[in-house]
């Protein structure tokens, strides 16, 4: 991977998820805990950056009410409606200051739904900059990191997925996508093995 052809895209790093009071968080902090993400991520990112990565941030939000989603949404959906999570100008939607952005990311904005190249201009920011490998990480492994690697894929990147930078509801959905889905739509890999090939490459 050439760091100037490399983008690591973070998936919804925010309070709702990563921070305790979160409507999210007692959700996914088990498995956090047991992949040490949060830590694993804040590295990542950090050394991607001065390589000259990319950084990409994808939070989700969603207008008061809603409005977005169906009046009767089912499925992940549904369950961001009852948490009422994700709320535009919240600060369970501000991303967590853990993962804050800084000078020189991309927040990319529109993320309404599971795939981040769904209702974003993600693809036209990719390709305006040249990028051909993309690294993910986030949350929920199963879903909207899930989602976007299949699109990617897809699309002709070439795709990373940072298996101890990612988490979801229990172990045993973890453990399902990593070792099941991942290898058949991206490159798994820890943040530790993505950052020595970053750094053999340059």
């Amino acid at each position: 991977m050439i760091p100037e052809k490399t983008a690591l895209l973070l998936i919804e790093y925010q309070n709702d998820f990563v921070s305790e009071g979160g409507a999210q968080h007692d959700a996914v902090k088990a498995v956090m805990a047991d992949t040490d993400m949060l830590a694993h991520s804040r590295a990542v990112v950090e050394r991607a950056r001065a390589q000259g990565v990319t950084v990409m941030h994808a939070p989700i939000t969603f207008a008061e009410g809603y409005l977005e989603i169906p009046s009767d949404p089912y499925g992940i959906l549904a369950g961001i409606k009852q948490a009422n999570a994700f709320r535009k100008d919240s600060w369970g939607a501000a991303i967590a200051d853990a993962m804050a952005p800084v000078d020189g990311d991309i927040v990319i904005e529109g993320k309404r739904g599971l795939d981040c190249f769904a209702s974003t201009n993600i693809d036209f920011i990719l390709r305006q900059r040249g990028i051909t490998d993309l690294a993910i990480a986030g949350f929920l492994t199963n879903c909207c990191v899930e989602s976007t690697m299949r699109s990617a894929y897809e699309r002709g990147f070439r795709v990373v997925t940072l298996t101890d930078c990612t988490a979801t509801l229990s172990p045993e959905e973890q453990h399902a996508a990593v070792t099941k889905n991942f290898p058949m739509f991206s490159k798994p890999m820890t943040h530790d093995q993505f950052l020595a090939d970053l750094e053999t490459s340059a």
